[in-house]
């Protein structure tokens, strides 16, 4: 087990309103809300981009002219921080994300692994959204890692099940891939559940000697998850993407109050937290 813990922050998310929930939107909010997680201990910052237009936060945007200047804000507040850039989209066409890994050139490309059936079901036993899969053949992920070498960005392969680990381990089999890292995404309700003890059971089925972090996605139930990825010397991941809810059950200001709980999470299993250079090392960045 390493005896520091690399922290990534997920700033902002897919789709959440910001009318309603504190996740930034605009190239000033994300440098800033970077800043407050940066000091806190997160290494990483994991991105998405939202439209900028007035009222259309919420939104997801591939405009590499709004992805540019984010990421440029973030590298000015941030210095030495480590960008990992989301890349998920329905269907074939990455022309988008592909776009955009051009523009940002990212040490880290998050690179969905695998497909789902994306579900939610509400207590009143009506769906939360309608049906849908999140669609992840390989010939998509192909194409993704193909634009990833391109650009020099490493990929972290999100498993959102636990036959997408052993798709991951095949990657590396074929040669797709040579040292992949791991992000277990635990909490999604039609994926795994954020159960610590499965989690030590995802641990030993990833290839020997390679990096592994969690996603944990809920309320306040998913602080044991950290703690245990913390204990089996995983890094660990958490920001306004994944959560808005504290350890004590109270609502978070930003990410800056969720990544000094990871960290506290890190220092109580006696781990210290990596810095961005030790961070690139340990993950074996090209930029290292």
């Amino acid at each position: 087990m390493s005896d520091k813990a690399i922290l990534t922050c997920a700033i902002t998310g897919v789709l959440t309103n910001p009318a309603t929930h504190p996740v930034p939107v605009t190239t000033e909010e994300m440098a800033a809300s970077a800043r407050e997680a940066f000091d806190a201990g997160a290494s990483i910052m994991h991105v998405h981009f939202r439209r900028q237009e007035p009222g259309l936060g919420h939104m997801p945007s591939w405009d590499p002219a709004i992805a540019g200047p984010i990421i440029a804000a973030i590298r000015e507040a941030c210095p030495g921080v480590i960008i990992n850039m989301s890349t998920g989209v329905i269907g074939n066409d990455i022309s988008g994300p592909e776009a955009c890994m051009r523009e940002v050139k990212p040490e880290i490309a998050a690179c969905n692994a695998g497909s789902l059936n994306y579900l939610k079901a509400r207590s009143n036993g009506q769906w939360a959204w309608p049906p849908m899969i999140f669609d992840n053949p390989v010939s998509k992920i192909q194409k993704f890692l193909d634009v990833m070498g391109e650009t020099g960005a490493v990929p972290e392969f999100e498993c959102f099940d636990v036959g997408i680990i052993h798709s991951v381990n095949m990657f590396v089999d074929t040669g797709m891939a040579d040292h992949p890292d791991y992000n277990f995404v635990m909490g999604v309700a039609s994926g795994m559940p954020a159960d610590p003890k499965l989690l030590e059971l995802l641990v030993g089925y990833r290839k020997e000697d390679t990096p592994w972090q969690v996603t944990a996605i809920g309320r306040q139930e998913i602080w044991e998850l950290h703690q245990r990825t913390a204990e089996l010397g995983g890094n660990l991941r958490t920001g306004v993407e994944d959560t808005f809810y504290l350890p004590n059950g109270e609502r978070c200001r930003g990410n800056g109050d969720l990544i000094e709980a990871l960290a506290a999470c890190a220092r109580n299993a006696g781990r210290e937290i990596a810095s961005p250079l030790e961070a690139r090392e340990m993950l074996r960045l090209k930029s290292a």
